[in-house]
């Protein structure tokens, strides 16, 4: 029995450790985001806690240059299925470090979930500073196999939509490929609604055509429910 306590106790001892590591490193790394979010014109330091359904915290920051390789290692997790919804070829580390090295908070916003030190959810809040679509927002949202169906995505994009209300934005477009099906609910669920759907309007890697629905959320109308 003694053995087994000690044991327990070094155990325990390891753990506080990694914790008061982490909380370090968060601390940080918090400091950091502040200072940047600060230089971009924001209206306030961004750095959130979320809770997922079953009960699971993530940190919810905007992307810094630093992250390069945990985003790397995030759309590295991705299968096939979910690397065909994507608009770019993020195994292409070059797209990687073009997104991380032009980071702009003021034309495009990334927000990423982090759980244990790694990127589990990536969303991302597109504007315009001028012309006829500046009032519009252009949201994606991408989250890892293991973090889907906890209402990551929910909670990535009701932030999206909270912070497009602070950038003055009006309403935001969400395009999704008709074969995700999983992207459609969780958009529908946040206050999304259906626009449009063009026919053959898109190709997955292999050549094969599908619709493109467009849908949109009045920003200023949720905030009045």
């Amino acid at each position: 029995m003694r053995w087994l306590l000690n044991n327990y106790r070094t155990e325990n001892r390891k753990q506080k450790t990694e914790n008061r590591k982490q909380k370090t490193e968060n601390s940080k790394l918090k400091t950091h985001i502040n200072t940047l979010t600060r230089g971009n014109n924001m209206a306030a330091p961004y750095y959130k806690e979320g809770v997922l359904k079953d009960g699971t915290r993530v940190i919810l920051r905007p992307l810094v240059q630093e992250d390069r390789e945990k985003l790397i290692d995030f759309f590295r997790r991705l299968d096939e299925k979910e690397l065909s919804f994507l608009r770019n070829d993020i195994r292409d580390s070059g797209v990687i470090d073009h997104w991380v090295s032009h980071i702009d908070y003021q034309r495009c916003f990334p927000l990423v979930a982090e759980a244990q030190g790694r990127i589990v959810g990536d969303a991302t809040l597109h504007m315009r500073k001028v012309g006829w679509k500046r009032h519009l927002g252009n949201v994606r949202v991408v989250v890892a196999k293991d973090y889907q169906g906890r209402g990551l995505a929910t909670l990535l994009i009701n932030e999206l939509v909270e912070l497009a209300g602070e950038f003055g934005l009006e309403k935001l477009v969400a395009e999704v490929h008709l074969q995700a099906v999983a992207a459609l609910n969780v958009f529908k669920k946040a206050g999304f609604s259906v626009k449009a759907v063009f026919e053959d309007l898109v190709k997955d890697p292999h050549g094969r055509s599908s619709d493109l629905v467009v849908m949109v959320c009045d920003v200023q109308g949720r905030d009045r429910r």
